[in-house]
């Protein structure tokens, strides 16, 4: 699903919200990554200037799904170990914090952890999984509901209308379903611009768009884009381990899985069994 919109259509999709601009740092490291060999000591420098985004970077090399034998302290370490693009990726994330009112921020204090949780179960199912990229699956679960919090800015309950989406999610009604039909837009698209606008590779904002949208792409059974299958339901996966629809749907029990799970298991050629075991593996890393 491929967006080629007017500014004028763009504008009325969005009402109004305001996709938040790069901050200068991710500026000044973007032209870094794109240099023929970007330079991780310059890297680590522009990072270090910010306590905020250091403290970020070191919380995440040093969590239980990298298994390090020794706790990283250095920002120098922390940016060789993830590289250029999981750091930028990261400094993106912390931007959007940037855009929200301090209510925003502690109304949507479970999103922060919740997003991160995902993004790194992603990064521990693509590797198990044999991707060859794991760091589009560790953007991809970062940023798939970068919409949420700017839904969020922009109508006062979002958060409310969020979890009666997820209350009403079925075979039929997708969670922007219920978004579109209250606020005549969903947090997908939202997102989807905001990537777009952030260049994040295309395919990866299509998953982004595509996110609450499972059932019919693995339904159909053309073969197109394998990549945006393969990261999609490697998403749906991390969203149910990590317990998306409680967490941000606000449900006790996840009310899509069961229409989507046999589908993506066969794609990814897991058995019920074979999901459990490595879902129980993953939820042990997040408690250590």
């Amino acid at each position: 699903m491929t967006y080629e919109l007017t500014s004028e259509q763009i504008q009325q999709i969005l009402q109004g919200i305001s996709v938040p601009p790069q901050p200068q740092i991710m500026v000044d490291l973007q032209m870094e990554q794109y240099m023929p060999d970007p330079d991780l000591k310059a890297i680590a420098k522009l990072i270090s200037q910010d306590p905020g985004l250091s403290g970020a970077l070191l919380k995440i090399v040093n969590s239980p799904h990298f298994g390090l034998a020794n706790r990283i302290v250095s920002i120098q370490q922390a940016v060789n170990l993830l590289g250029c693009n999981t750091v930028i990726n990261l400094i993106n994330a912390q931007s959007i914090k940037g855009e929200l009112s301090d209510e925003a921020i502690i109304t949507l204090n479970r999103f922060w952890d919740s997003a991160q949780d995902v993004a790194m179960t992603c990064l521990t199912l693509a590797k198990r999984l044999g991707y060859d990229s794991p760091d589009e699956a560790y953007s991809l679960g970062l940023f798939h509901d970068c919409g949420v919090p700017l839904m969020l800015k922009r109508f006062p309950d979002y958060m409310q209308v969020l979890e009666e989406a997820y209350a009403r999610a079925s075979d039929e009604c997708r969670v922007v379903d219920t978004e579109n039909q209250i606020l005549n837009t969903n947090h997908a698209v939202v997102g989807y611009f905001t990537a777009r606008s952030w260049r994040l590779p295309e395919h990866i904002c299509e998953v982004i768009a595509n996110h609450h949208n499972a059932l019919t792409i693995f339904r159909d059974e053309s073969g197109r884009d394998a990549r945006l299958k393969t990261l999609l339901a490697i998403l749906k996966m991390a969203e149910y381990i990590c317990e998306t629809y409680r967490v941000i749907g606000g449900q006790s029990t996840d009310m899509k899985w069961p229409y989507i799970s046999s589908l993506i298991l066969e794609y990814v050629g897991l058995s019920e069994y074979d999901f459990e075991n490595l879902r129980e593996s993953i939820r042990d890393l997040a408690v250590m």
